[in-house]
């Protein structure tokens, strides 16, 4: 018989000390990558895939934590990220710091439920009080502070001058007053070039290259129609026999097929379109008419890219061929593929009143995109946080002290 593996029950003081514990290595992990000075990490998974980067939340997704406890400090982080996308170390320091205290606390006899209850009364006061520092934010110059600020010690802290600027441009794009949402900012990225050469794009790039040789690159003032229909006749799904006994059946069973190729072909031109974006397959033979009639045409366009696409356009998805009609069709200046290196991407730019932007960085590394796309995403979180609250305080550390000397008066 397989003998079963031991386990061990903790319980009482020795499972908070181990929790406590557990936690506080941590925070003293991720306490070297915080501020200015802060040290990068690397990461290496079982699959060989190596992280450099001394963003907290990726650190805490990318490392395997053995520890419950330690899980729960992952979630508090990932929590951090989506509300706001910055300040994820300090979140997880703060906590393993208010637990090694809760532990002296608990040595001296002192219940679990009235250190909770102490901490609860001192989270009220510190919410009143943090009122009573913010500065106003209304201005972009403020703006572009805060948003520097985010990018310091991060990779993108030689451009982050410009990156500010890009940001904040993007966030007075999509927003409506205080009312910003995060997700209509994407961030995107392609090998060649420089940091300097990272841009804003007032639309949507796709990690997508134009498959048919002749056709358009480039096409200006385009009149877009998103396609979530096959362009090409897919076989039957359950199995199906045809039985042919005159050479003439096959011609007329392919010629039929032919039919509704250039049947689509011409709904599309009567249409005017001249780029298509499709969400599934279009039939060679037909991305070869579309081609000689002067239409790009993008195929396999995921459902997330086409949504986004059609929110930046103002094109409607359509799912039949005699929907080809009306005021469908999305607006942008130009549709472009772009080409650096041996890496390909189509721009959809120049939408107006696009409620759909995208930061294209560039990088010479795979790992330095990535870098620069988080310290991106952590500046963006919290410009549009302070513009929603239209208040901000200093950072360096010095809210917390005088926090600390308010909380100690209190």
């Amino acid at each position: 018989m397989e003998e079963k593996p031991q386990e061990n029950r903790v319980v009482g003081k020795i499972a908070q000390g181990q929790n406590i514990a557990a936690i506080a290595r941590l925070a003293e992990i991720l306490k070297t990558t915080l501020g200015p000075r802060g040290m990068d990490k690397m990461l290496i998974n079982r699959g060989g895939r190596i992280t450099i980067t001394n963003d907290g939340v990726t650190i805490l997704q990318d490392m395997e934590l053995p520890h419950p406890s330690q899980k729960l400090i992952a979630e508090i982080a990932q929590t951090q990220e989506k509300e706001i996308g910055d300040g994820t170390t300090t979140v997880a320091m703060i906590t393993g710091k208010l637990l090694e205290n809760a532990k002296k606390l608990l040595d001296k006899g002192i219940h679990a439920t009235t250190i909770v209850k102490g901490y609860d009364i001192a989270a009220k006061f510190v919410l009143e009080e943090i009122k009573k520092l913010g500065v106003e934010t209304k201005t972009d110059e403020v703006l572009k502070k805060i948003a520097m600020t985010a990018m310091t010690g991060k990779g993108a802290e030689g451009s982050r001058d410009k990156l500010a600027d890009i940001i904040i441009h993007a966030v007075r794009k999509v927003g409506d007053g205080k009312e910003v949402d995060k997700n209509n900012i994407r961030i995107a990225g392609i090998k060649g070039g420089s940091i300097e050469d990272t841009e804003l794009i007032e639309g949507v790039v796709l990690d997508k290259q134009i498959q048919m040789e002749g056709m358009p690159r480039k096409i200006e003032d385009p009149k877009i129609l998103l396609i979530d229909f096959d362009l090409e006749i897919k076989p039957p799904q359950m199995d199906a026999q045809i039985q042919i006994n005159d050479p003439k059946q096959l011609q007329s069973f392919m010629e039929s097929e032919k039919k509704i190729l250039e049947n689509w072909f011409k709904k599309i031109r009567e249409s005017g379109a001249n780029v298509i974006f499709c969400q599934r397959s279009i039939a060679d033979p037909l991305q070869y008419h579309l081609s000689r009639a002067g239409i790009m045409a993008i195929r396999r366009v995921s459902k997330y890219d086409m949504e986004d696409i059609s929110k930046a356009t103002g094109g409607q998805i359509i799912s039949d061929p005699e929907e080809m009609v009306g005021d469908i069709f999305g607006k942008a200046g130009t549709v472009e593929e772009i080409r650096k290196s041996d890496n390909f991407r189509i721009l959809i730019k120049d939408c107006k009143n696009a409620k759909m932007n995208t930061i294209l960085v560039n990088g010479t590394t795979d790992h330095a995109i990535k870098e620069v796309g988080r310290a991106i995403s952590d500046g963006l979180g919290d410009v549009i946080a302070v513009v929603k609250d239209e208040m901000a305080v200093p950072g360096g550390g010095c809210i917390e002290i005088e926090l600390s000397r308010l909380l100690m008066k209190f």
